[in-house]
């Protein structure tokens, strides 16, 4: 555990980067504050209608805000099974502002969180092109620079989700991994279990990557049974017992509850509608009682408004979790418009929209150039794994992105909103990347350097400017 916390130690030469990157990352964060800090910062009995009913950036829930002003196990907690535990701490310090000044500040406190958050998963990244992939500072920043102007990477660190969270944690098991591939060094009991604790915590099915982490870097050893029983199967067995735990002790009354009083309100509302048209029915037999001929307006049906989201994909089946599957949802277009498209550049058509409500699951773009684009940073990609094959970090990196993969394009979880988990996976573009400066050398890296330059200057304009357009509306 000291060895994890010594990796949160920002390095001398670190610090005028970092205070760089903490400005940039503290004005992403007003621009969220700036659009909902009218109506979020003002106390109210309902904040869970409040939050979850006005926040609006593509499919992301505001459940932090929520948690912070009320605190409840309100993630779904098989999913987050100590998030909400994680926030209790700043659930209380929210808590003591508002009884001090009479203002939720649950907004300011999730954007330190975020900034921080977002700060050391710059840094973890940064290092990792450094120490484990060993390319130049100059080309370390450029790729990690790269690497944050990414669409939804540059989202993730300013909206109120799990997300960056989750980069961070996974960011870290890489860095700390990669140094013991290095220096061909074993990866410890205790150091695993505590990666997967705070990384599955957050996000249960990245425990998966800590595992993975453990596999390359003791290699053979990690299949001794010692090491699966008390590294892999007892964490995970706890951690699923807990899950189980949590739920019916601080989930399942109040999801019955919640359940209850919607079949209540449901069951009135029928029946005030029954009463309506009962009302209507009378009026209509006196107004042609009185030989009035004229077309009563209360009769007219009322059209309802659908709200079913725009997601249709054929689910595996009815079960709990294989409900969320996708079968139909073309792959291919997936790919395209969301995997390599919306994460990497945002679209002008449906900007932020979010698939649940009016958003397509297949936006696509206005120009030609934006798949140009997708297409040389897709081709750069290929070439780094191409040139990095033979190294062992690199395929560590891409058999994480592999689990995603695999739940998301594979088994269809979230693949009509694939491009919000991006910041799961999307990091091992600009690991790969790091190999193709690695290992290029004259004109050839010239080139490399310059058309990376170039889509770093492209897609951090490209999607700064939406984003702030977005969010100053």
């Amino acid at each position: 555990m000291r060895e994890l916390l010594q990796s949160f130690k920002i390095r001398r030469e670190e610090r005028i980067l970092a205070l760089a990157v903490v400005l940039v990352f503290i004005l992403l964060n007003a621009l969220t504050i700036n659009k909902y800090g009218n109506v979020f910062m003002h106390p109210t009995d309902d904040y869970w209608k409040l939050f979850i009913g006005r926040f609006r950036v593509s499919g992301y829930d505001p459940i932090t805000y929520y948690v912070l002003s009320t605190w409840e196990a309100r993630y779904n907690v098989y999913r987050h099974p100590l998030l909400a535990f994680f926030m209790y701490p700043p659930y209380l310090i929210n808590q003591a502002v508002i009884h001090a000044t009479g203002i939720n500040g649950a907004q300011v406190i999730t954007a330190m969180m975020l900034v921080a958050a977002s700060l050391y998963s710059f840094l973890f990244l940064h290092r990792i092109f450094r120490e484990v992939i060993r390319v130049g500072k100059g080309d370390a920043l450029l790729l990690t620079t790269l690497y944050f102007s990414f669409a939804y990477i540059m989202v993730a660190t300013m909206v109120p989700d799990h997300f960056i969270l989750s980069m961070m944690m996974i960011l870290l098991t890489l860095y700390v991994t990669g140094r013991h591939l290095r220096e061909g060094s074993s990866m410890g009991r205790k150091q695993t279990v505590w990666l997967f604790i705070l990384t599955a915590g957050i996000s249960l099915n990245n425990g998966i990557k800590v595992f993975l982490a453990n596999l390359f870097a003791n290699g053979k050893h990690f299949f001794r049974p010692k090491n699966l029983l008390l590294t892999v199967a007892l964490p995970a067995i706890l951690m699923w017992t807990f899950c189980r735990w949590e739920y019916h002790t601080f989930v399942l009354e109040n999801e019955q509850a919640r359940h209850a009083l919607k079949i209540k309100q449901k069951k009135e509302k029928k029946q005030r509608e029954i009463a309506l048209q009962k009302v209507r029915e009378r009026q209509d037999s006196l107004q042609r009682s009185k030989g009035d001929t004229l077309p009563s307006t209360a009769t007219k049906p009322v059209v309802k408004k659908s709200r079913r989201p725009a997601y249709t994909g054929k689910p595996l089946g009815k079960g709990e979790f294989m409900r969320w599957t996708d079968i139909t949802t073309s792959r291919w277009d997936s790919a395209v418009e969301n995997l390599f498209g919306e994460s990497l550049q945002l679209h002008e058509s449906h900007l932020l929209g979010d698939v649940f409500r009016r958003r397509p699951i297949i936006v696509r773009y206005d120009h030609v150039w934006n798949y140009l684009v997708e297409v040389v940073a897709v081709f750069l990609f290929l070439w780094g794994i191409w040139r990095g094959r033979r190294d062992r970090f690199l395929w560590l990196v891409l058999s994480m992105m592999g689990v995603d993969m695999a739940l998301h394009m594979g088994l269809g979880f979230g693949i009509n909103e694939i491009y919000i988990m991006s910041p799961h996976y999307l990091f091992a573009m600009p690991v790969a990347m790091g190999y193709l400066l690695l290992k290029s050398k004259g004109k050839t890296l010239l080139c490399v350097r310059m058309v990376m330059l170039l889509l770093t200057v492209y897609l951090g304009m490209h999607n700064g400017w939406l984003l702030t357009q977005y969010m100053l509306q």
